[in-house]
């Protein structure tokens, strides 16, 4: 996820070493990273990456340097990702480098907990401080800016939890693949199933797992914006399910396993017991990227995910799209 450099860092500290922490503070034209991207370097460990590549190996660099410094201040750096770094992207990149000594550990540790419960913070720094300025926010705004010339600068980033809530239903191998996969692209998982021994054997670290009897009333706690994926054992869960979900006009998805078959059966039952024609179109089902026509679990699995995290994505873009954006008359020269 968005944030699993910020777990590096406080590992790293906890430890008693000193970090510096690497950010991707703007970027222009085609970049390995987004700006906001961050990376944790201390002594001879790396975690997290803003790009890889020369860029990568440059910063790792840098930060070493700093690390052998006494109190060294905070820096932004400028690369253009041409020929002379070994690259071909074309953009430019700034990096922001803050040395981090161990001793801050507990107020990374309150950070990490704010983040964790749901709190957006926003992360300030300009050219005259020696190390950043936080504070909460009441939602997300403008991202991570850059403003100034190289000597003379200010920085903001926001940094909250960018899971996405997904509901699946069902715990057979297509599922179990399913987890593997998401976990690690930040997803917020509820995985629910009606067997008592569901989950046997299965490691659920990093996610919910529920046995219910009324699988249907998790449908109806979901938040606004989830994610729905059924792929249970039985067709008549399924069913009772695709019912549930269709009670509400507010998920982000909603992909039902099985064929084209399955799909149409379903929705004649669903027309017949009451359900807007114009509402189908709300269901994917088939699920999954198209191409991808392997009937292996895993493969199956990698093209829903893809399919959710795409969508995901998208929303994520069109979010930020809506958010307003001051006039930067100082920004930082090519």
């Amino acid at each position: 996820m968005a944030t699993d450099w910020l777990d590096a860092l406080i590992d790293q500290l906890a430890a008693g070493n000193d970090a510096v922490l690497v950010s991707v503070a703007r970027t222009q034209g085609s970049a390995p990273r987004e700006a906001g991207a961050c990376m944790v370097v201390a002594g001879n460990a790396v975690a997290d990456t803003i790009g890889g590549g020369h860029l990568e190996w440059q910063a790792i660099h840098q930060a070493q340097r700093m690390l052998d410094s006494d109190n060294p201040p905070p820096l932004v750096s400028r690369y253009n990702l041409g020929a002379r770094l070994g690259q071909c992207c074309g953009g430019v990149v700034w990096l922001l480098y803050e040395a981090i000594p161990a001793s801050t550990l507990p107020a990374w540790q309150e950070r990490r907990k704010a983040v964790r419960d749901g709190a957006v913070l926003q992360r300030r720094l300009d050219s005259k401080q020696t190390a950043s300025n936080w504070q909460r926010m009441a939602q997300a705004g403008q991202g991570t800016v850059l403003h100034g010339a190289p000597e003379h600068w200010q920085f903001s980033q926001e940094i909250a939890r960018q899971g996405f809530p997904v509901y699946l239903f069902g715990a057979g191998h297509v599922a179990q693949a399913l987890v593997r996969q998401l976990l690690p692209l930040g997803a917020e998982l509820h995985w629910i199933d009606s067997r008592d021994e569901a989950f046997a054997g299965i490691d659920c670290h990093g996610l919910r797992a529920v046995v219910t009897d009324l699988p249907e009333s998790e449908v109806a706690a979901a938040p606004a914006g989830a994610y729905f994926l059924i792929m249970t054992h039985s067709h008549t869960l399924d069913f009772a399910l695709c019912e549930a979900i269709y009670k509400r006009n507010d998920f982000a998805y909603f992909g039902l396993i099985g064929s084209r078959s399955k799909r149409a059966s379903f929705e004649h039952r669903l027309l017949d017991r009451g359900l807007l024609p114009d509402r189908l179109n709300e269901l994917t089902c088939p699920i999954g990227i198209p191409g991808i026509i392997s009937k292996e679990p895993v493969a199956i699995a990698l093209a829903v995910a893809a399919q959710v995290f795409q969508i995901h994505n998208t929303r994520q873009l069109v979010s930020q799209a809506g958010r307003p954006r001051l006039i930067d008359t100082q920004s930082l020269p090519e």
